[in-house]
């Protein structure tokens, strides 16, 4: 065989034996401390293959959050405090649970994470905080920030609390509502929710160098406790025009008050206890120097200094007049553990859950779902297969075409296992529209090679599997354009039968459907030659 001439075939083979080192190469025990979000169900089979809910059983919840939005406000950044001060005390709610928020999309926005707000008392509570209150739009449920907030925060007590993965996402509901969608495999109901409800102890610990008889001692002191910092307003992590990453923080007026004396009696506020390089704890934690450390559960996930532009406000008592601060941190995926890490896990608002909202089932029926969906791909593949044969009559045709819509679906199941995609329902539908897709554009192929006469050289083949191809080549192109906003909103089970789909097409166009015109070249050229 000339490689030069089969070099599509010689692709293809390549990306089998990839596929199958993805779904039979031994993983290694995970990372503990890794983000394993996206794997969904742990592989307990002999392959790396990751199942989802409906294929593995487990739990599933699906609530919107609890809360009242106004927006299409205009708030400026040192009036945050003032009006979840003002509009908490006049609906009578904790500062906690008055969120505001920047740059939303629909203007600026202000949050009250409970239930039964009144609107009549909503737009007055706006009106004395001076904002235009009678003008703002509200309506129930929270921001987009508060939803990414909580799927970040229940990512990660899902991966903390040692369930073998799960995967958290937010869904819209044909009359456009809201909703966090938790799923996580071979778990009961009982033990997710309690896992979610469940809040951890966070706390600001001030170190500071002391010298004594005996030298220098570091001493600590909280300076903001787990209750101070739950009632403040944790802000989502964020960059600047820089590309510096950080997490806003606006403090209660107490916890302010509380916060700049301790830190102005402790010498935080003085010139060699400020700047970047006064904490020392990542390079040295034996001899940290002026460290303000964020603990969690008595284990330290955060270290900084204190600027000096922040020390001169509290110094000056300015800071009790917009207590906002910021911790700057080093890349992005730091700041957003951080911001997980404030709210110790705590979710911005709670989840809406009733009897309608969970979905528990067992893992008797998700074997039974799997053996079911692989016996109905084999079906379609049969069916496939028969249709072919009876068409062409000629195995030098039909097989190579079956066996390359075989290598399709085994391609896209490789890919699954690499990148631990869970596979569901939709997924199985998925595999099953790319066997009907891909043999659909074989049959375009070997139509047009076959129904135009004797094949005398390569050139008309050639020639021939082009003209084919660009029939192929716009059909793929229509279905990636018809699933792509499937693909990227967020409805549900839809999601991954596109994202399948779309994947498989890719496959098919630019790997499997090419080396099936190298088979069949090979093929005919040699039955013309005998």
């Amino acid at each position: 065989m000339n490689l030069r001439e089969n070099w599509r075939i010689v692709m293809l083979v390549v990306f089998v034996l990839a596929a199958t080192a993805a779904l039979f190469a031994p993983t290694g025990a995970p990372d503990a401390g890794a983000n394993n979000s996206s794997s969904y169900g742990a592989a307990d089979g002999p392959t790396n293959l990751k199942f989802g809910l409906e294929l593995a059983g487990g739990s599933r919840i699906r609530a919107p959050l609890v809360g009242t939005t106004a927006e299409e406000l205009d708030i400026e950044q040192g009036q945050r405090s003032n009006i979840r001060q003002t509009v908490g005390n006049r609906l009578n709610v904790s500062t906690g649970d008055v969120s505001v928020v920047l740059n939303t999309g629909n203007g600026d926005a202000v949050e009250v994470l409970v239930e039964n707000v009144s609107e009549q008392r909503f737009r007055a509570a706006l009106t004395e905080a001076g904002l235009d209150g009678d003008e703002a739009t509200i309506r129930r449920g929270v921001t987009a920030q508060t939803r990414q907030q909580t799927v970040e925060t229940i990512t990660a007590k899902i991966n903390r609390g040692g369930l073998s993965g799960g995967q958290v996402a937010t869904q819209r509901s044909a009359t456009g509502e809201q909703y966090v969608v938790v799923d996580v495999p071979n778990a009961n109901t009982t033990e997710v929710l309690n896992l979610i409800g469940d809040e951890g102890e966070v706390s600001i610990v001030a170190t500071r160098p002391v010298e004594t008889d005996n030298g220098t001692v570091y001493r600590n002191q909280t300076v903001l406790t787990n209750r101070q910092l739950e009632n403040s307003q944790i802000g989502i992590a964020q960059s600047d025009e820089s590309g510096q990453s950080f997490v806003p923080i606006t403090l209660t007026e107490d916890a302010a008050r509380n916060y700049s004396r301790d830190l102005v009696d402790l010498g935080f506020t003085s010139s060699e206890a400020t700047g970047r390089q006064s904490c020392r704890y990542r390079q040295s934690p034996d001899d940290p120097g002026y460290c303000l450390y964020t603990v969690v559960d008595d284990e330290v996930v955060y270290a900084a200094g204190l600027d000096p532009g922040l020390a001169e406000d509290i110094e000056s008592g300015q800071f009790l007049t917009a207590p906002s601060f910021i911790m700057q941190t080093r890349s992005m995926d730091e700041a957003q553990n951080l911001q997980i890490n404030l709210r110790a896990g705590a979710l911005p608002t709670r989840l809406a859950v009733n009897e309608g909202t969970v979905l528990f089932l067992q893992q008797s029926l998700g074997d039974r779902f799997k053996w079911q969906a692989l016996l109905t791909g084999l079906i379609a593949w049969l069916a496939v297969s028969g249709s072919v044969f009876l068409r062409y009559r000629n195995p030098r045709v039909a097989v190579p075409m079956l066996a390359t819509a075989a290598a399709e679906v085994y391609l896209l199941i490789g890919f699954a296992a690499a990148i631990g995609l869970p596979l569901n329902l939709s997924y199985i539908a998925g595999f099953i529209a790319v066997i009907g897709t891909g043999v659909d554009d074989l049959l375009i192929i070997a139509d047009e090679i076959l129904n135009e006469g004797e094949i005398a050289t390569g050139r008309v083949f050639q020639n021939r599997f082009r003209k084919a191809f660009w029939v192929i080549g716009a059909a793929a192109v229509t279905t990636i354009i018809a699933m792509s906003p499937l693909a990227f909103l967020s409805l549900g089970d839809l999601q991954g039968f596109a994202i399948v789909t779309i994947v498989g097409v890719l496959i098919g166009v630019l790997v499997t459907r090419p080396a099936y015109g190298d088979v069949l070249r090979n093929l005919m050229l040699d039955q013309g030659s005998d």
